[in-house]
């Protein structure tokens, strides 16, 4: 009864994981200058999440000692001084675009409950959005903005992708903690109407976004908030001295003087230092009125946050550099630090402080082990219906009357990395349940007889090894449906094994047998 490893092409996927490291989910590769997201993959047009960022690719140019922007840049003062405010100098101005660039990537539709796909309006017409559903108790909650990093203006499922510790852009910590959150594209993105305009109009799409937020029923309009990571950090920053109405903003790796760093995605007019002056942050810090913190590691951007801290004696604006970070590996334990911030600010005015020593702390936690938005799926052949990922997708295999499981992504994690086969069988010669217990036995295998979704079955476990010497633990359950055996056989890398057992023993919770076709 031992089964072997069948010399499926997805096995060598999953022992070459680790070549796959920087590569995370998202829609369909980008080119040029088409950003992807969140950072650093290259698959996901809408954000950021590349080893390859923006900032980190031109910090060598932006270090410590480069002189403070401000300090001689008599133009840029010269445009600073001739205005009230920021909001009033961002208005007059009209950007000029040097090139006209956006995109049509589709967008995934949004698990079912967790968040809908909507339409807010803007300056430049409807843009796309994903927001939490609407809870359905009758009540107004606080909500947040979440801005994802990379040039790119457009959304797609990194929302619900795996949430690495050490580079988690999802921004999944606020909704994961019960705190409503959206997710805006901008101009020029997944087919919105206008064309990336690096940092300028996207800023008056981000107040958009605010407003439609403001305009839901289920929202505490006094209570939105507003986040963002990189590229995303610098417009939730810029959105921060434009306006008042974010109760508190959280920007991590924000830039200071935008002309400094990846040039290579200015769509507008280089040739005008006053289009690098309206996109900077670091001659607008004065007009910031919200609680805004500034966070950054100390191996990222942190030059950038300490020259907009010595900048600025604004009381509002909060920098914090943690040690021992670079650019991403704050995002996972800090946003979930922030989002319990969020949660316990519930009175008439903001009360969200942050010391230097709480930030460490979370820093210093233990890893969490993630949880996958799960989905349900039906097989109506094997009268199976069970829950997995949603990102998990069905696909026919090369075996006849078997069905393979597994993500659509390539990321170094349990989650994608997993392959579950899904097959049918019919015992012969009154064999039983206790026979094939016996049979997985003498195998090698630990078999328990048990009851799986109020059926009969047998659970398996053991180590099986491909033909290039790697292990896998494999779990493969038989259940029982009349006359009809139905089959689960989950294989993972033994690298994964502490954080896959819990995912496939909740698929096997949920799993419900029913008459099969």
């Amino acid at each position: 009864m031992k089964r072997s490893l069948r010399g499926k092409a997805f096995m060598l996927f999953l022992a070459a994981a680790a070549v796959f490291a920087t590569v995370s989910c998202g829609a369909p590769e980008s080119t040029g200058n088409e950003s992807s997201s969140p950072e650093s993959v290259s698959e996901q047009p809408s954000g950021e999440q590349s080893s390859e960022s923006e900032e980190e690719s031109t910090e060598e140019q932006s270090s410590s000692s480069r002189k403070n922007p401000l300090a001689d840049n008599a133009s840029a003062q010269a445009l600073v001084e001739s205005y009230g405010s920021f909001a009033e100098a961002h208005d007059a101005f009209t950007t000029t675009l040097a090139r006209e660039e956006n995109d049509d990537y589709s967008i995934p539709e949004p698990p079912e409950g967790l968040f809908d796909l909507v339409s807010y309006p803007s300056k430049v017409g409807d843009l796309a959005a994903y927001v939490s559903s609407d809870p359905g108790d009758g009540q107004k909650h606080p909500i947040i903005i979440w801005v994802v990093g990379g040039w790119g203006n457009g959304i797609d499922d990194f929302p619900w992708c795996y949430p690495a510790w050490d580079n988690d852009q999802t921004g999944s910590a606020f909704w994961q903690a019960g705190l409503l959150t959206m997710y805006p594209s901008f101009r020029g993105g997944n087919g919105n109407p206008g064309h990336y305009e690096a940092l300028f109009g996207e800023v008056d799409d981000i107040i958009s976004a605010y407003e439609y937020a403001a305009s839901l029923p289920y929202v505490d309009p006094d209570r939105i908030y507003l986040g963002g990571h990189s590229t995303g950090g610098t417009r939730a920053l810029l959105a921060s001295e434009y306006t008042d109405k974010f109760r508190a903003v959280f920007c991590f790796g924000a830039v200071d003087e935008v002309k400094y760093h990846n040039n290579s995605q200015f769509t507008f007019d280089t040739d005008n230092e006053d289009e690098f002056t309206m996109r900077s942050p670091i001659h607008w810090l004065d007009n910031v009125k919200s609680p805004t913190f500034l966070i950054e590691g100390r191996d990222g951007n942190s030059a950038n946050l300490e020259r907009m801290e010595a900048a600025t004696d604004n009381e509002n604006i909060h920098c914090y550099v943690i040690e021992g970070a670079d650019h991403f590996s704050t995002l996972a334990p800090l946003t979930r630090l922030a989002a319990q911030k969020i949660l316990a600010d519930t009175g008439a005015e903001v009360s969200i402080s942050i010391t230097q020593e709480e930030l460490d702390a979370a820093f210093a936690q233990t890893p969490e082990a993630p949880v996958p938005v799960m989905t349900q799926r039906t097989v109506d052949w094997l009268g199976l219906t069970f829950s997995c990922p949603y990102v998990w997708e069905i696909y026919d295999s090369s075996e006849e009357d078997e069905l393979t499981v597994y993500s659509r992504y390539e990321e170094d994690n349990a989650w994608d990395m997993s392959v579950l086969y899904l097959s049918g069988l019919t015992l012969q010669d009154g064999s039983s349940l206790t026979d094939l217990a016996n049979s997985l036995k003498e195998n090698g295998y630990e078999a328990t007889e048990t009851t799986i979704g109020g059926a009969l079955a047998v659970d398996c476990t053991g180590m099986v090894q491909d033909d290039e010497g790697y292990s896998y633990y494999e779990r493969y359950v038989i259940i029982q449906n009349g006359d009809f055996y139905v089959t689960l056989d989950y294989m993972i890398h033994e690298s994964y094994l502490e954080e896959a057992q819990p995912l496939f023993q909740s698929i096997l919770d949920s799993v419900v047998v029913g008459p099969a076709e």
